[in-house]
């Protein structure tokens, strides 16, 4: 909802798997995905979105409940851009999505 409000385009996808789907060549200005997710976990998925050439360099947000440590070297070696901890802020999804988002929101 914040990201919406704020002007971005938003795609939504109820696992990993799903989203991966949704990564069919189109522009796609960041990710955001958890950890835990059903039939396809976060890591997996950005595994996955980096192997696709398109996708190579999409940046990914972690938004997840998860603080250790080893999950956390795991999404960034995975290609995770960011990790940010719930429950957030949506004043801090917005400013982390402004940092790394290519695809600006749409103008007001």
């Amino acid at each position: 909802m914040a990201l919406k409000s704020a002007g971005y385009q938003v795609l939504e996808a109820a696992d990993g798997a799903s989203a991966l789907k949704q990564l069919d060549g189109r522009k796609i200005g960041m990710a955001i995905c958890d950890v835990n997710m059903p039939v396809m976990n976060g890591i997996e998925f950005v595994k996955a979105a980096k192997a696709l050439p398109n996708y190579k360099f999409l940046p990914v947000l972690m938004l997840t409940t998860e603080t250790d440590s080893k999950l956390k070297e795991a999404g960034r070696a995975a290609g995770a851009k960011a990790w940010m901890v719930k429950p957030f802020s949506p004043n801090a999804l917005l400013s982390a999505v402004q940092k790394f988002c290519t695809v600006a929101a749409a103008p007001e």
